[in-house]
């Protein structure tokens, strides 16, 4: 498995949550089966272009947003923390990401106050 692979299974995953969708009703939308499509989402298979172009279409995502901030630059592969959270951000909807948003400010903002 490369890393690739898992974090794009990770953010299959996060959208087909995000979407109610189970593995099965994604696997049906995207014809696929739904023993593949939980192969993805854990980056056991590496998915031709046209699998990954039906789940995203699925999904309805983009391609750019499935693969957006992705990059196998070391500089960007050593970050895998912040990549964690912009995933996760990216796939809450925009009321929990102000609410996330606000938690993290509060928290700078008392670490702050504390130095």
């Amino acid at each position: 498995m490369s890393e690739l692979s898992i974090i794009v299974g990770q953010r299959i995953r996060r959208y087909r949550m995000l979407r109610g969708l189970s593995q099965e009703s994604l696997a049906r939308l995207c014809d696929r089966h739904p023993t593949y499509i939980g192969q993805l989402e854990r980056g056991e298979k590496s998915p031709t272009l046209d699998s990954i172009n039906r789940v995203c279409q699925a999904l309805q995502i983009s391609l750019s947003q499935l693969f957006e901030k992705l990059s196998d630059e070391p500089t960007v592969r050593t970050d895998y923390i912040a990549l964690q959270c912009y995933d996760m951000m990216c796939s809450k909807s925009n009321d929990e990401q102000k609410e996330m948003m606000n938690l993290i400010l509060a928290i700078e903002h008392y670490k702050d106050s504390k130095d």
